[in-house]
């Protein structure tokens, strides 16, 4: 299983929100870049980086700068990226800041078609972000719940060269109090995408028991790696090991 450090982006420095609260942010890190550099120094395959600013409004990418120095300066890494890819000129303009993955959420939900067209043009380099609450679906930064379930969206992309599914339990995100397994895990039997597990990672046990379920392909860790409950070198050999 893959372990994805992420870098939540707000106000141009790394933060960590609880829960999805844009009220409850601890700011972590002043140079985005630099965090990069150091998960890249590392070990890790890819980093996930999270427009938060993008995802409240969806109405400007404030933090493309940074997004393409992060893929400039950790040329060894790939970079996958979300918050209000919610256009098809949005996401062109990601994969030309030199990003390896885009995750749409609220366009996968919203506007289908734009994001079928998006995947056909860029097989295996879309993920869909399926972020739930209560196990519906959330959009537009967290702040409103739709009726469907991520399963009931994934229907829409079953013919699809659909990279992988972003599933986060809201409820947990941020907390450190373990992931949703039992959901995480229900939902990748159900496709045939392979499924990352984000929100809830606190301890190097949380890792070790999503890598134990076999059918989960990576996971997503914050804030534990930033208040140094899981050193990341130390979890990159556990889980080469397991």
């Amino acid at each position: 299983m893959e372990l994805i450090p992420s870098i939540d982006l707000r106000g141009g420095r790394v933060v960590r929100l609880e829960q999805g609260d844009y009220a409850r942010e601890t700011v972590y890190e002043a140079d985005p870049v630099r965090q990069a550099q150091r998960f890249a120094a590392a070990g890790v395959a890819r980093i996930h980086v999270v427009d938060l600013d993008a995802a409240r409004d969806g109405r400007g990418w404030p933090h493309e700068p940074v997004v393409r120095a992060i893929a400039k300066e950790c040329p060894g890494v790939h970079v996958q990226v979300g918050g209000g890819m919610r256009t098809r000129e949005r996401i062109e303009r990601a994969f030309d800041a030199g990003v390896d993955r885009v995750v749409v959420g609220t366009a996968a939900l919203e506007a289908p078609e734009l994001v079928r067209a998006a995947i056909a043009a860029h097989p295996q380099r879309i993920v869909l972000g399926l972020d739930a609450k209560g196990g519906r679906v959330a959009v537009r930064g967290w702040r409103e719940v739709s009726p469907l379930s991520p399963g009931e969206v994934l229907t829409r992309y079953d013919d699809l060269p659909v990279a992988a599914v972003l599933h986060t339990e809201i409820g947990r995100d941020g907390l450190q109090q373990g992931p949703d397994v039992a959901g995480t895990v229900e939902l990748a039997r159900s496709t045939r995408f392979p499924v990352i597990a984000s929100g809830g990672v606190g301890r190097l046990e949380h890792l070790e028991e999503l890598a134990q379920t076999r059918v989960i392909a990576a996971a997503i860790v914050g804030r534990a790696l930033y208040s140094g409950a899981i050193d990341l070198e130390v979890a990159l050999a556990r889980l080469r090991s397991c």
